[in-house]
């Protein structure tokens, strides 16, 4: 986050939102010391999270919130990229991964990566939404201090930050759920559980037309493992039925904790 900040955003005068958008704007308002706002706002910021959130949250937080100051005091403050279009899309993404990163640990950097959370905990709202809502206050700022320039690229900065959350939370661990009708079930099932080393839910299914009850397969398995399934499907049966769902993710029992058949 530090790197995105120092050598991505702020040289380029792009204000993402955010404790560090706003470091951005009073350091160049005012003078401002950009790592001492980020302390300040991030003490206060501790003291909602340990009204609203768990404990856990909170102690994660403390070190995260105490170490950003830090390593944006670090931090070498230099233009890494002058296109500041690329400058803005890398700097976007890397903050986006490092927010996710937090977050799938239940942790944060303290900010405003906290109302998402707490957004997230009481009325359900995603956290790349939440932390669209919250960094949209800070970057209507930089109408005040930078160029209308400088704010177009901060909205677009939040865009793409929400989208790379949004992928990490989403779309980075999709599954393909295959449903299967075939009259070889048996030696269908037999090879995906030996050779693929996935379990087989085995579903009762009726017809419409001819009322005639069957049998289906249903598979979860990882996005390179669809491609055995589909060989062994032919393998015995070309003219199995065979529907195709992605899912955005998977959890149980040889997905999530130990590998193995269920």
């Amino acid at each position: 986050m530090s790197v995105s900040v120092n050598m991505f955003l702020a040289p380029h005068s792009i204000a993402a939102g955010g404790i560090t958008g706003l470091a951005v704007i009073l350091e160049t308002l005012l003078s401002f010391n950009r790592a001492f706002v980020v302390l300040i706002s991030n003490a206060v910021i501790l003291i909602i999270t340990f009204i609203f959130l768990d404990r856990q949250t909170f102690f994660n937080t403390v070190t995260g919130a105490a170490m950003l100051p830090v390593f944006i005091g670090i931090v070498p403050n230099m233009t890494l990229v002058n296109d500041t279009m690329l400058s803005m899309v890398v700097g976007s993404v890397m903050f986006g991964i490092a927010v996710s990163v937090l977050y799938n640990n239940k942790a944060s950097s303290g900010g405003t990566s906290i109302p998402p959370l707490i957004l997230k905990k009481y009325w359900n709202v995603n956290t790349s939404v939440g932390l669209f809502i919250t960094d949209g206050a800070v970057v209507l700022l930089c109408l005040l201090v930078f160029s209308v320039d400088s704010f177009f690229y901060a909205i677009f900065s939040i865009f793409i930050t929400s989208a790379t959350m949004s992928y990490i939370e989403t779309g980075i661990n999709k599954k393909k759920m295959v449903y299967i009708i075939s009259d070889e079930n048996d030696k269908i099932s037999y090879d995906i559980i030996n050779q693929i080393e996935k379990g087989v839910t085995i579903v009762p299914i009726v017809g419409a037309y001819k009322q005639t009850q069957r049998q289906m397969l249903m598979v979860a398995l990882d996005m390179k493992k669809y491609r055995q399934l589909t060989t062994i499907v032919n393998k015995h049966d070309k003219k199995a039925f065979m529907i195709t769902d992605t899912v955005s993710d998977v959890h149980g029992k040889g997905f999530t904790y130990e590998s193995g058949t269920v």
